[in-house]
């Protein structure tokens, strides 16, 4: 394989990581084709990046615009983001090698298939094609189950996700941020909105708390709830554990997740991918994450290198930080874990390495497995059928 196309709606911190792995291994072979500019509020929420090198921006001119419908249809493999479907309507009708980077289309429900736009949509991009030569990159556990309903890519979905930076600090640095002698740092980190459920955080940390467990909590972001967590905060009289760090850059937001001990995530169904407990791995936290994250199966064993409870269960996710408060050995061991797992396996450099081996093995008509990890075969795993146990 020489050239690889990337088009998504724009280039940020989420996919950099990721890119930047792919043009060592291809150089000018690989371009990102970013085909819409990037809103002003997320550019001020740190995720815009200078383009390098190897964005082609299609909306710019003509002649981008042109260049990217010749590399849609040209180029030896293509990734598929968010981005319009004519870049590759003519590809698909001539079968050439395509993949999609999807979360799971069915976050809001099934009941999805009965809006008539929606299914147009589901029929057009997803059903008539699939019997092509076209894949998904699932960026989430349940991707594969959505689509197995929706009668497509059977046995075509590999894991997959959103890769930004990983390790940055060895492991030794880590723990000595994290200084294990003090009182155990817990860090959320999010928007403050509904679905993303710092409550549900806030009521088992006053659960624990009254079970006499000494802790303190770090919350990073702003948003809508902000006030009303304040208040929370203040009736279960958490005041004089809780600092609020307002809203921070990723880098910054990343360095609070080095210092932190425990990296609570509380978000509902609606949270496709969850890039939070991918980066909080990487810093050598012992991550509890909500079952229903796109990520939380992809990246946690339970038990092992993090906790896994079952998402608005306040019994669950309290049982999970009790446990880990507790025993102070295993939150240093499942950090340990964490670490060297995405350090070793769940990183970008592997992701692109072996969407390399996987696509030159397609393109030879041959199959690729990997046992594990990035580019293994996604399986049909189901939002209910989750169970509460490590």
């Amino acid at each position: 394989m020489k050239t690889l196309t990337f088009f998504s709606n724009y280039f940020n911190h989420h996919q950099e990581a990721l890119c930047n792995a792919f043009y060592s291994l291809l150089g000018d072979g690989f371009t990102f084709v970013e085909t819409e500019p990037m809103e002003e509020f997320r550019s001020e929420m740190g995720w815009g990046r200078e383009a390098p090198s190897y964005v082609l921006k299609s909306y710019a001119s003509d002649e981008n615009y042109d260049k990217a419908l010749d590399l849609g249809l040209n180029s030896d493999v293509v990734i598929m983001g968010t981005a319009p479907e004519l870049f590759i309507e003519e590809r698909l009708e001539r079968n050439r090698l395509t993949f999609r980077y999807s979360e799971r289309p069915l976050k809001e429900g099934r009941i999805k298939v009965l809006i008539p736009r929606l299914a147009k949509k589901f029929y057009h991009n997803h059903y008539r094609n699939r019997n092509k030569e076209l894949y998904i990159l699932a960026a989430g556990a349940y991707c594969a189950s959505d689509y197995r309903f929706l009668r497509s890519y059977l046995g075509k979905c590999y894991k997959f996700g959103y890769f930004p930076e990983g390790e940055k600090l060895s492991y030794e640095k880590l723990r000595r941020l994290k200084d294990r002698n003090r009182i155990p740092r817990i860090l959320w980190a999010g928007r403050f909105i509904k679905l993303k459920r710092p409550d549900l955080f806030l009521k088992a940390a006053k659960k624990c708390r009254d079970e006499g467990f000494d802790f303190q909590i770090i919350f990073v972001g702003d948003g809508k709830e902000e006030k009303k967590i304040k208040r929370l905060v203040k009736s279960f009289h958490l005041c004089d554990r809780t600092l609020f760090k307002g809203f921070l850059s990723p880098e910054e937001t990343r360095e609070e997740m080095e210092r932190a001990d425990i990296f609570v995530m509380t978000s509902n169904h609606l949270e496709g991918w969850g890039s939070v407990i991918y980066e909080a791995l990487s810093a050598g936290c012992a991550v509890i994450a909500t079952h229903v994250a796109g990520a939380t199966p992809f990246l946690i064993q339970s038990g092992h290198n993090g906790f896994i409870f079952q998402s608005g269960s306040l019994d669950s996710l309290t049982g999970r930080l009790r446990t880990l408060l507790q025993d102070r050995n295993l939150m240093k061991q499942m950090g340990r874990r964490a670490y060297f797992n995405m350090k070793e396996r769940w990183n970008p450099r592997v992701a692109a390495v072996r969407f390399i081996e996987l696509s030159e093995a397609l393109l030879k008509g041959e199959k690729k497995n990997f046992a594990s990890g990035p580019l293994s075969r996604a399986p049909y795993i189901l939002q209910k059928n989750y169970q509460d146990r490590p």
